[in-house]
């Protein structure tokens, strides 16, 4: 495997993760219905998202009932891959 197909997967991952977050911030403004597939599939992402956002949301207080930890996390995120991508460099 050549350096530069590690380089793409590690970017690939990071997308990935920066999409969910965004796909929990629509997921929470829909109402719970209590069951079903909308349901699983919102839990498997929180699962996924929520302790990587539990981080900043010490932080970070809501405004005005706006949690803004999650554009944090993305930022943060973006830096972690920048960081990651000149370290293998």
């Amino acid at each position: 495997m050549s350096l530069y197909t590690i380089i793409s997967i590690i970017q690939r991952l990071f997308d990935i993760y920066g999409w969910l977050i965004v796909i929990w911030c629509i997921l929470s403004w829909v109402p719970r219905t209590g069951s079903g597939l909308f349901e699983d599939l919102r839990g498997a992402i929180a699962t996924l998202v929520e302790p990587f956002l539990s981080i900043f949301r010490r932080f970070i207080p809501p405004v005005m009932g706006v949690d803004f930890s999650p554009v944090v996390a993305i930022l943060a995120l973006s830096l972690i891959e920048r960081l990651l991508y000149y370290a293998i460099l």
